[in-house]
């Protein structure tokens, strides 16, 4: 998977009522093993109690976090959280400071190999939000890393041959609130997959 984010921070910052911080993302394409912003109520660098009304920042982490010891391939950075309930997240999960909101504008998914022996690439947007929230959550690490949250694949990705999606959050300050500060039992129940009829084809 990749995906891109085509606003500055500015724009971003617009998008989601968000502090103004020192974040220069210019805007473009993001792939695994590149800083990108995220969007977080915790502290930047150490973990812990924040303050209640802690304002949303927008900071730099890399996506992709190291994998756990017991990995088959301890080089390969982790992406994607697929069992929420895996021991290796679910402590980072259940800690509100952890999770983050990743933004996007559009995401790219592999298809099916064709006749040709080529797999084809699927870009997908969000038709009623052109800079949309994902779920994400973050391990602090010697360099913090995030990972975005899936979940099962709605009509239009299964059509393109896909198992997984990323979790993407309705637009609403409410649920992304409901992400950020709020128990697993309630942020938990975002982890569904978006409408197919609110996502459409994107460019490359």
């Amino acid at each position: 998977m990749l995906y891109r984010l085509d606003a500055d921070a500015a724009a971003i910052r617009r998008a989601f009522g968000l502090r103004t911080g020192d974040d220069p993302w210019p805007g473009g394409h993001v792939a695994p093993g590149e800083f990108a912003p995220v969007i977080t109520t915790g502290r930047e660098f150490i973990a812990g109690p924040g303050e209640p009304n802690q304002p949303r920042r927008m900071v730099p982490r890399l996506w992709g976090v190291p994998p756990p010891p017991s990995a088959h391939d301890a080089a390969r950075p982790v992406l994607s959280v697929r069992n929420p309930d895996s021991p290796f997240w679910i402590g980072n999960l259940r800690n509100p400071e952890f999770r983050c909101i990743v933004p996007a504008t559009a995401f790219m998914e592999w298809g099916r190999i064709g006749t040709d022996g080529k797999r084809r690439q699927h870009w997908f947007a969000c038709a009623d939000q052109p800079v949309f929230a994902m779920a994400g959550v973050w391990k602090d690490s010697e360099v913090p890393g995030f990972a975005l949250l899936t979940c099962a694949p709605n009509a239009e990705l299964k059509r393109a041959g896909r198992e997984a999606m990323p979790v993407i959050l309705p637009p609403d300050p409410r649920a992304h609130d409901t992400w950020l500060r709020a128990g697993w039992g309630s942020a938990s129940a975002l982890l569904q997959p978006y409408s197919s009829s609110l996502m459409q084809q994107a460019e490359r």
